[in-house]
């Protein structure tokens, strides 16, 4: 890597003990693979009921890149995230879900087309070409029936996934960006681009609507790699398995869409 000074990569964790067993060796991986020195990989747990934490300082004695910060209060994924980037001691930090669903092959994907692209933002998305749902096998020839059996058969929810790509598509059409992937939470760029503030206002992922039009209004270049999302092996997702609870994990996304459009014609 040539353009790359150091990177630190975020993990929010709640209860994802048995998921970041295989993804950090994995990141690891792509670190050494790709001469990749400076680097860290910073787990940010929110109050965990599992071994997360003795996990963590089990990895840091072989690898002390590896570190943990153990979040005090309420729980809040928009804030886990920010306090590793604010930890974080790297120019360039990425951030992605603890639950699998974002491999290593996908980290190694957004790392280098960040290294190819050193002053853009890069967003792992699965609406772009390369990118698909859970459940689609790698040929990307799944149907969409065949992919809905594959998740009933899964961790995950069958709802969430169906309702993410229904809201994506009416983020997309409300929000004023060229952005696919709105509820990505997948993501590289410089730490300088990230505004606490984006974090401070959300309640869970709409700080991802947030966020790319903050990267937006301020002329930073975003670009969408397509990666495949994988299924969860272990544990239960955390965006709701009832569409009572999902509407209420996707209302503030709504909120976040409305309010970004605004702003924008506020402002012309």
């Amino acid at each position: 890597m040539e353009n790359l000074s150091g990177i630190t990569v975020v993990l929010p964790t709640l209860n994802e003990e048995e998921n970041i067993k295989s993804l950090i060796p994995g990141i690891v991986n792509v670190m050494d693979k790709n001469n990749i020195v400076n680097y860290e990989i910073l787990v940010v747990d929110d109050n965990s009921q599992d071994n997360t934490n003795e996990l963590i300082r089990l990895m840091n004695i072989s690898n002390p890149k590896i570190n943990i910060y153990q979040r005090e209060g309420l729980r809040s994924l928009p804030m886990s995230i920010w306090d590793g980037i604010n930890l974080s001691k790297y120019e360039y930090v990425m951030w992605l879900d603890a639950d699998g669903s974002m491999g290593s092959e996908a980290v190694k994907k957004l790392i280098i087309n960040q290294d190819n692209n050193p002053d853009s933002v890069i967003i792992g998305s699965r609406f772009v070409k390369g990118g698909g749902y859970k459940g689609i096998e790698v040929t990307g020839q799944t149907n969409f029936f065949k992919a809905m059996y594959n998740i009933s058969k899964s961790n995950d929810s069958v709802l969430a996934t169906i309702l993410s790509k229904i809201f994506n598509n009416l983020l997309y059409f409300l929000l004023p960006s060229s952005v696919r992937d709105l509820t990505s939470g997948f993501i590289i760029g410089k730490k300088k681009y990230i505004n606490e503030n984006i974090f401070n206002i959300s309640s869970y992922g709409d700080y991802f609507v947030y966020l790319v039009n903050d990267l937006h209004k301020n002329n930073i270049d975003i670009l969408e790699v397509g990666y495949l999302c994988e299924m969860r092996i272990y544990g239960d997702s955390k965006t709701g398995s009832s569409i009572s609870q999902l509407i209420k994990r996707g209302f503030p996304y709504l909120i976040a869409a409305v309010k970004c459009r605004i702003s924008k014609y506020e402002n012309l």
